[in-house]
């Protein structure tokens, strides 16, 4: 496992198939997983934001890993999101991930209680405790309320097991520091970001829009790590109007990536509307259509 990209580089938060009934509908999850490993997907983050995991159960969860684990086998990074705003049920979930055949555990910031930092800090440490899993920590103060202040990262940067960052703090200044002296792998959350973030030294990317376009996406690292940064700027550039549409349109990327791929979501979610797919099929057939452009 690398020190510097632990996961590999280009991760996908994949959605969670459910069946018309609304029940987990673990074939399609498998074939799901295999297609987006078959196009160059490193790795799979699953029951993230992305996988519904506010509204999928415990066993579903476990039962997803198992399920994805199996089709996929040992090559691809797993990751699994077992993140609450109860650190005891956290490390509960961290143990059942560890046995559901998990490489890696993504945590989320506690949310709504807005805990102070030194909360924070032991919530991380205890979850990172639990198990001999590596752990992903999650920022993302937009959604939880309580950003991981760069002085706590640097801290939990300290603890063996805690390696990566999932990066949704939209500090690219704060980012960039935090990888020059912490050695921690940055991911990141946020599309727009993927290629500023590992221009400074990321890690690569954590990705809703690789659901739907996974070659496209790492196309662009695959271009800067070949010393072409001009072609990776263009083709970072051709898949941000799909970006846009599908994490910044007023929707949650699971319900755009779902308008895309098929499927229910569970409520509170509510499906696209008619108007709004159709804007989504063709922002991501022009970038197909791109695709064969020099």
């Amino acid at each position: 496992m690398s020190t510097e990209r632990p996961f590999g580089r280009a991760l996908c938060a994949m959605i969670t198939p459910f069946a018309p009934s609304g029940a987990l509908d673990l074939d399609r999850a498998g074939e799901l997983a295999a297609h987006l490993v078959a196009e160059g997907c490193d790795g799979l983050v699953l029951n993230g934001t992305t996988g519904e995991s506010p509204t999928t159960t415990d066993a579903e969860k476990t039962a997803l890993v198992r399920a994805v684990r199996e089709v996929v086998g040992p090559g691809p990074s797993l990751l699994t999101g077992v993140g609450t705003a109860d650190t005891r049920h956290t490390a509960e979930l961290a143990r059942q991930a560890e046995k559901a055949g998990a490489d890696g555990l993504l945590v989320v910031t506690p949310y709504y209680s807005r805990p102070p930092q030194a909360a924070v800090e032991a919530h991380f440490l205890k979850v990172a405790d639990a198990t001999e899993l590596p752990v992903m920590v999650y920022d993302i103060p937009g959604r939880t309320g309580t950003r991981v202040e760069p002085a706590t990262m640097r801290r939990l940067a300290e603890h063996p097991r805690i390696v990566a960052v999932k990066d949704c703090s939209y500090d690219l200044l704060a980012s960039a520091r935090l990888i020059a002296e912490t050695g921690l792998a940055y991911y990141s959350g946020a599309e727009e970001l993927n290629l500023p973030l590992y221009a400074v030294g990321g890690a690569g990317y954590v990705s809703t829009v690789a659901n739907v376009a996974p070659r496209q996406l790492r196309a662009v690292l695959d271009a800067f790590d070949a010393g072409d940064t001009a072609g990776a700027a263009l083709l970072h550039a051709r898949t941000m109007p799909l970006a846009e549409l599908m994490m910044a349109s007023g929707l949650p990327g699971t319900v755009t990536a779902k308008a895309l791929l098929g499927g229910p979501v569970r409520e509170p979610l509510q499906p696209a509307d008619r108007e709004t797919v159709d804007g989504l099929r063709g922002a991501l057939e022009a970038l197909l259509q791109a695709e064969s452009v020099v």
